[in-house]
């Protein structure tokens, strides 16, 4: 059974490099990185309004792979409330899970490799500002855990919850 998994976190917190292990685990699954997608879809900017409509495009995309299929991890900040809501209403599908991967500011700005948090002078403003989740499906710590370690999590999630 398909499914999409809807990776939600700071910059650098381990949404790319999970969504490439996973992918590894299922490879008929499409992800959906939030670097590329930026550079094909048109964000200008990265205003509230732009990273709604962002949301919306990528959900839209997710839904329609879905509708035909196809598991998808998206790999995206989703930085508010109001998106993160936005993709279930987009979405609306059971087999939607959302997952923070949490992860404090100061260990992403050690992770940074691309300089993204020293090019701005207001680290809030990049972020988003990220308004942590109060209604996810997953949270995984990958401060603290291995990537294999995340990667299993979210494995056994869907094991538990939707592929039966």
């Amino acid at each position: 059974m398909a499914f999409i998994v809807w990776m939600t976190g700071l910059p650098c917190s381990g949404k790319s490099t999970i969504a490439k292990k996973l992918n590894e685990e299922f490879p008929e699954m499409e992800v959906l990185d939030g670097d590329e997608l930026h550079k094909v879809l048109s964000m200008n900017n990265f205003s509230r309004e732009e990273r709604l409509a962002q949301t919306g495009r990528i959900a839209y995309i997710a839904k329609l792979l879905l509708k035909h299929n196809v598991s998808v991890c998206v790999s995206v900040v989703t930085p508010f409330h109001e998106s993160r809501e936005l993709a279930r209403k987009v979405i609306d599908d059971k087999r939607l899970i959302i997952t923070h991967l949490k992860c404090s500011l100061d260990t992403c700005m050690s992770r940074d490799t691309k300089g993204m948090y020293k090019k701005t002078e207001n680290v809030t403003q990049f972020t988003g500002p990220y308004e942590y989740p109060n209604s996810v499906n997953l949270t995984i710590d990958t401060e603290n855990n291995t990537i294999e370690k995340s990667v299993n999590e979210i494995k056994n999630y869907l094991k538990d919850n939707v592929t039966n």
